[in-house]
């Protein structure tokens, strides 16, 4: 406190700051990309544990026994799915009420924004079927989900297993809570219209018919999708809608049970590796990590458990993979780790609180927390702050030269309120219109172009994120005359400090999100002025871009997937994530995309106008 309040030590460390300011800035960059690239290290993580003491893997024993009865089952569904030509909804309403259910439908519909030519849909249609197993042993005021999507594509098998897990549940006496099986039709939109009218909430504008059939509150919820018969790995699925991530112990559950009956495990389709100190196997953990980093950072649920964390309900997908390995897993294998899971979260007597819902996995057995990942955005996050303290200093500077340099009858210029909002003011309007256009236009856009409503949407987004390139941004002159020194470096301080609140939130929502943009924004934000050469500057701003940082991203993933493509497939993978960007965001309340357009293209516009800055 003494360092503070005394003006000459104040002045002193001001002084130090303003001058080593840029190779503080340059070291704070340096320094939390090498933080968060040794999270992976392993070493430097900590062991997975299970903190929830009802939940020690050894205390319940599996006997599941019917996997090829399960698997008989999902052949029968598939032959009336491709009978009926979608979900059967009447044989499913008798199969679950043979196995002593009560059994309930859901009808929906919602009509999309614009076409998903990714799946080929538009005006949505469909049922949920849902059985209700109650609970023997208690007054019925808790419930836990097991679910199963009915897609085109397949997933018979875990409907099956949903089906002979379903009837192994109705012989048993120790549930204390109910037991909730679900199948849905449509992947996502089914299950947002079944948790809607489940706990009385609609927040899409979507159409579904009410619940007759309620359990209790819902604890926890599980996914399944089984690929094929047999299976070689287990991966689990934790990212969810914005990035919100379930309580660690459901994945600790999930690789307890799977050490135990020794199923191989995998965590973003890559399993772990012993050999954490050679470079092999560091590089195997980054990958996993920065595979986390990317999915968490899109926003979009990547599977149906996504939708349950909106509502605090701790839920995974479970995702059976087949590949080339020679280890093999039977439907009875995946059967008991189900039911050890579901018994073990039969027996928690309060919701899953007492472990992580924050952290990153670069392998199951260990996790980076919280308190590790986010000193590396802090150093980031630095940079502006710094920025900001440098321009103040120089405002402050400026004022008293500027009055000692008058004449008499001369009046200090300063700038003006308008000349500084002005570029704010219509940066923001150029986000509004990003965020509203590309939807409302669709109409007129196919009218005057041989183009689809997908494409129209997404070239529109596109041509209105161009075209804030080519704003009149010195819009400040028309109103103040020639823009002044003073009148940049506020801006630039406005812009800086608006950029360290953004970021920050950000992060505090979306730690994966918040970084990536950090690592691209503060760079431009730090070292942009009207002073550096204008056609390089102009580029590297261009390629540091909310919009290059998503075609970045693109290819990064797909090279972290082992799945490289080439410049034009990528480019086509860039449009199909803007299009599914927005649809995620009026289907499911993804903020990505309304983020990104109100927030995240005004910001960085306004370091735009500073580069142009006259």
């Amino acid at each position: 406190m003494g360092l503070l309040s005394d003006p000459n030590r104040r002045r002193a460390l001001t002084t130090l700051l303003t001058r080593l300011n840029t190779p503080l800035c340059v070291v704070c960059y340096l320094a939390g990309v090498a933080w968060f690239m040794g999270l992976a290290f392993q070493p430097f993580t900590l062991r997975t544990y299970m903190s929830e003491n009802a939940m020690g893997s050894t205390m319940v024993e599996e006997h599941f026994p019917a996997g090829e009865r399960a698997l008989a089952m999902g052949r029968e569904f598939s032959a009336h799915k491709k009978q009926a030509g979608g979900m059967p909804v009447d044989w499913l309403v008798k199969a679950m009420q043979a196995k002593g259910l009560e059994v309930f439908t859901q009808s929906f519909s919602r009509t999309l924004p614009f076409p998903d030519e990714n799946k080929e849909r538009y005006m949505v249609r469909g049922t949920n079927v849902y059985g209700i197993l109650r609970a023997p042993r208690a007054p019925r005021t808790e419930s836990l989900v097991f679910s199963a999507p009915c897609s085109p594509q397949g997933n018979d098998q875990a409907v099956g297993l949903l089906l002979g897990l379903a009837q192994y549940f109705r012989g048993q006496i120790y549930w204390a809570k109910d037991i909730i099986f679900l199948v849905n039709e449509h992947d996502l939109i089914g299950m947002q219209a079944w948790l809607e009218g489940y706990h009385h909430t609609n927040s899409t504008g979507m159409s579904w018919t009410p619940l007759h059939g309620r359990g209790g509150s819902i604890q926890a919820a599980l996914t399944l999708e089984l690929s094929s018969d047999v299976i070689t790995s287990l991966d689990l699925v934790l990212e969810g809608l914005n990035g919100q991530l379930p309580n660690l112990d459901l994945a600790n559950l999930f690789y307890a049970f799977c050490q135990k009956i020794n199923v191989l495990c995998t965590i973003q389709g890559k399993l772990q590796r012993n050999d954490w100190d050679s470079v092999a196997g560091y590089s195997h953990a980054v990958q996993t990590m920065l595979l986390m980093v990317l999915k968490q950072a899109s926003g979009r649920p990547w599977g149906d458990h996504g939708l349950f964390l909106r509502y605090h309900v701790e839920a995974a997908t479970i995702r059976g993979i087949n590949s080339f390995r020679q280890y093999k897993t039977d439907a009875t294998t995946v059967g008991r780790l189900i039911e050890g899971m579901y018994r073990k979260l039969n027996n928690l007597l309060e919701r899953l609180h007492q472990s992580y819902f924050f952290y990153l996995l670069p392998s199951l057995s260990h996790f980076v927390s919280i308190g590790y990942y986010m000193p590396a955005f802090g150093l980031l996050i630095l940079i502006p702050l710094l920025r900001a303290l440098d321009l103040w200093v120089q405002l402050e500077g400026a004022a008293p030269a500027a009055v000692d340099g008058l004449v008499d009858g001369e009046q200090p210029s300063s700038p003006g309120f308008l000349s500084v909002m002005t570029p704010v003011v219509i940066s923001h309007l150029t986000g509004v219109a990003l965020y509203t256009l590309p939807v409302l236009a669709q109409q007129a856009a196919v009218e005057h172009f041989p183009v689809s409503e997908t494409e129209a949407v997404v070239l529109t987004a596109i041509a209105i994120y161009t075209a804030g390139l080519a704003l009149p941004h010195n819009t400040h002159r028309v109103l103040s005359g020639q823009g002044t020194e003073e009148g940049w470096r506020v801006l630039k301080l406005v812009a800086v400090l608006y950029m360290a609140v953004l970021l920050a939130c950000t992060a505090l929502i979306n730690f994966s999100l918040g970084f990536i943009l950090a690592l691209t924004l503060v760079p431009v934000a730090a070292f942009i002025t009207p002073h550096v050469p204008r056609i390089p500057s102009a580029l590297a701003m261009v390629l540091l871009s909310p919009a290059c940082t998503l075609l970045f991203s693109v290819f990064v993933y797909q090279e972290l997937q082992e799945t490289p493509v080439s410049l034009l497939d990528g480019w086509s993978l860039f449009l199909s994530v803007i299009s599914q960007g927005i649809l995620d965001h009026n289907l499911y309340g993804s903020l990505v995309y309304p983020l990104i357009s109100l927030l995240v293209y005004p910001c960085w516009l306004l370091l735009w106008n500073i580069l142009f800055w006259k």
